[in-house]
């Protein structure tokens, strides 16, 4: 064993990939009657490895079976060890898989390829446009494929090379290359603004604390270029349904009431529940918004972004669209701003099953 041992140092191979070397170590250890368990122990590698090398590289005729294929009792855990291993026979089968030419599902010009390139540009991410196409081509295998390997086909110049017809898409949805620290601020005192009194957020509703019942939204600016211009983002805490609205002159208190209104009373009144907002200036006459669409408004702790959680996320998914401090926010209009929100609603969300926001939404109004 001790001589195994030492071979085996020099047995170079990418993780979870056995090499020749390997293969000889197998049959020695398979014939000695040693578990799955023990020879990926001593081979240095995950069991599931051993196990599918066995799996598939067995033969009844070449090879030693393992002793424990006759000790141990009839049943699933004894029936590999019924096989025959032998490290010749298993490299030649290992090599002859290896060289199969296997077509890319992604592969130029296939309607595959096509219907992905699509959603893609259309910003969706690779796992819900794997989850869409399970759906919607439930019976049709061959137009189906994991997210895994749309990234590949991305990512990947051998795997399909995807980026190149690709425009608009980012390798992150942040455009950041690293994480940026938090703020260690979170714990600070609460601000003395006056307009927010009793408006403290533990004072919302406790039904808009887990999502049952829908009407509860959260909202925010996005600030544009060199701060000189703003949007108000809206995302509906249930549904995840989002509305934008655009601040064509200024963002003080009454502009940003004002668009908060027209958009607020898009809505039905009973999915005007609540409004979750931080404590901007921008909400100082938040009453007029109360009074005019019957929904309250609740203020978060300061530095506490995760407290509006839906509507950050939202708001880091805008940025595909309006890249972080070079957008100008006066070079699009509220027919721009409705396209791209109408967008963001019918990508399906994992978090929904799969259903799109504007789906969950049609169903609470017409329920």
């Amino acid at each position: 064993m001790q001589l195994i041992l030492v071979g085996l140092e020099v047995l170079v191979a990418r993780p979870g990939v056995l090499t020749f070397g390997h293969r000889q170590v197998l049959e020695h250890l398979w014939a000695s009657g040693r578990t799955i368990s023990q020879i990926a122990g001593i081979l240095g590698v995950p069991v599931c490895t051993v196990s599918r090398e066995v799996a598939r590289n067995n033969s009844a005729r070449h090879g030693t079976k393992n002793p424990l294929g006759r000790s141990l009792p009839p049943g699933r855990a004894r029936r590999p060890y019924r096989w025959g291993y032998q490290a010749q026979w298993a490299q030649r089968r290992a090599d002859a898989a290896r060289r199969r030419p296997k077509a890319s599902k992604l592969r130029p010009g296939t309607r595959l390829r096509g219907a992905v390139a699509g959603k893609l540009a259309r910003r969706w991410s690779p796992k819900q446009i794997a989850a869409w196409l399970r759906a919607t081509y439930a019976d049709r295998p061959e137009l189906q494929v994991s997210h895994e390997t749309i990234y590949q086909a991305i990512y990947v110049q051998s795997r399909g090379n995807l980026r190149a017809e690709l425009t608009r898409q980012v390798a992150l949805r942040s455009g950041r290359t690293q994480r940026r620290p938090q703020s260690r601020a979170a714990g600070a005192a609460r601000s003395r603004r006056p307009w927010i009194g009793d408006l403290h957020i533990s004072n919302r509703p406790a039904e808009a604390a887990d999502r049952a019942v829908p009407g509860h939204w959260e909202g925010d600016l996005v600030i544009g270029k060199a701060g000189a211009s703003a949007i108000v983002t809206l995302v509906e805490r249930t549904t995840r349904y989002v509305m934008l609205g655009a601040l064509p002159n200024n963002r003080d208190s009454e502009a940003v009431i004002d668009v908060l209104t027209t958009l607020a009373t898009r809505m039905p009144a009973h999915l005007r529940r609540s409004l979750t907002w931080d404590q901007g200036a921008e909400m100082a006459t938040h009453p007029v918004f109360t009074i005019a669409t019957g929904c309250p408004v609740y203020f978060c702790d300061p530095h506490s972004p995760w407290q509006r959680g839906s509507n950050e996320n939202t708001n880091g998914l805008l940025r595909q669209y309006f890249p972080k401090s070079s957008y100008d926010f006066r070079t699009i209009d509220q027919t721009g701003l409705d396209e791209v929100a109408h967008e963001l609603n019918t990508r399906p969300r994992e978090t929904l099953g799969w259903d799109t926001p504007a789906q969950r939404l049609a169903q609470l109004i017409t329920a």
